[in-house]
C-alpha cells in the first residue's frame, strides 16, 4: 500500500512540474511584445547611434564615410563638451539633491494628521501632469526680460530690470529650480507611500525608550525608507541629466552655449550644424554619462538598504 502511494505521489509530483514548465513557457511567449518594443525602440536606435558616432554622416544624406576615432578626439578637444557636461552634471545632481530633499520634507508634513492634507498634496503633484515644454514657456513669462512678471514687479518697487534668463550664472539654477518645482510631487508621493509602510509601532517603542523626534528620523524613518530613496535618487537623476524641453523654453540653450545640456547640444548638431555623426558621438557620451551615475547610485543606496 505504501508502494501504490509513493508512486501516486511521485507521479502527481511530476505532473505539477510538467504544469509549472508549461505556465513557464507560456508566460515567456507572453514577454515577446515588450521585449519586441524594447528592442525595436531602444536596443537598435541605440547601436544605431553608436555605428553613426563613427561616420561624418550630416543627418540627410544617403552616403557617409567612416573616419573611425575622429569624432571622439573632437569631443575629447571641444570646450563646448565640457561646457555642456558640467551643465548636465548640474542639472542632474542639482535637480536631485532639491527633488529629494524638498520632497522628503513635503512627505514628513503631509504624513502628519494636518487640515487639507489632501487639496495639498494635489496642488505639489499638479505640476507634474503639465508638459515639460509648457511648464518652461510658464517660467519663461515670469522670468523675461520684457514683459515678465518678475522685472514688473521689481520696476513697480523702484528697482532695475535684470536679465536673469541671459546670465549664464543665473539661468542654469532657474532651469534646475524650475525642474525640481515640477517634479518635486513624484519624489513626495514615493516618499509619503514608503512613510506610511513604516508600522507605528516602531515610533511608539522609540518613545518609551525615551527617544526625540530627531533620533526617530535618525534611526527609524531613514533606514526603513532607504529603498524609497534608492528609487527616487535613481529616477531623478535620469531625468535631470537628459533634461531638454525646460531649456529650450527658458533660454534655447544661451546665451551662446551657455545654458545647453547635452541634449540640447545634440539637437543643436544635427538639425542646425547637419553634424550628425558628432551628434551622434554626443548621445553615446551622454548615454555613457547617465549609466556610470545612475548605476553608482543604485549599487551604493542598495548597499545602504542592505545595512539598514
Amino acid at each position: 500500500m505504501s508502494e501504490l502511494a509513493t508512486k501516486t505521489e511521485h507521479a502527481i509530483t511530476k505532473k505539477n512540474q510538467n504544469l509549472k514548465q508549461k505556465k513557464q513557457s507560456s508566460l515567456w511567449w507572453m514577454y515577446l511584445p515588450s521585449f519586441a518594443v524594447v528592442f525595436l525602440f531602444i536596443v537598435y536606435p541605440f547601436f544605431n547611434g553608436v555605428q553613426l558616432s563613427f561616420t561624418n554622416w550630416n543627418g540627410f544624406s544617403q552616403e557617409y564615410d567612416f573616419v573611425g576615432m575622429d569624432q571622439y578626439k573632437r569631443l575629447f578637444t571641444d570646450p563646448t563638451t565640457w561646457l555642456v557636461a558640467k551643465n548636465t552634471l548640474l542639472y542632474g545632481i542639482g535637480s536631485t539633491v532639491l527633488q529629494n530633499v524638498i520632497g522628503l520634507l513635503y512627505a514628513l508634513l503631509l504624513n502628519q494628521s494636518i487640515k487639507m492634507k489632501t487639496i495639498t498634496r494635489t496642488v505639489i503633484y499638479l505640476p507634474v501632469i503639465i508638459s515639460p515644454l509648457i511648464m518652461g514657456y510658464i517660467w519663461y513669462f515670469f522670468f523675461a526680460f520684457q514683459g515678465g512678471a518678475l522685472n514688473d514687479a521689481l520696476q513697480y518697487f523702484g528697482f532695475e530690470k535684470i536679465n536673469s534668463l541671459g546670465n549664464p550664472e543665473i539661468n542654469t539654477w532657474i532651469i534646475v529650480f524650475v525642474n525640481t518645482y515640477q517634479y518635486v510631487g513624484i519624489a513626495m508621493i514615493i516618499y509619503l507611500a514608503g512613510l506610511q509602510s513604516i508600522s507605528k509601532d516602531f515610533y511608539e517603542a522609540s518613545q518609551i525608550d525615551g527617544a526625540s523626534a530627531l533620533q526617530q528620523f535618525k534611526n527609524i524613518t531613514l533606514p526603513l525608507l532607504m529603498p524609497s530613496i534608492t528609487i527616487n535618487m535613481v529616477l531623478n537623476i535620469i531625468g535631470g541629466l537628459k533634461l531638454f524641453d525646460v531649456i529650450i523654453a527658458l533660454t534655447g540653450g544661451g546665451p551662446g552655449n551657455a545654458s545647453q545640456s547635452m541634449s540640447t547640444f545634440m539637437y543643436d548638431l544635427y538639425f542646425k550644424r547637419q553634424d550628425a555623426g558628432y551628434a551622434a558621438t554626443q548621445g553615446v557620451f551622454m548615454a555613457f554619462i547617465i549609466l556610470i551615475l545612475s548605476l553608482s547610485a543604485l549599487v551604493y543606496f542598495k548597499r545602504k538598504e542592505i545595512e539598514a
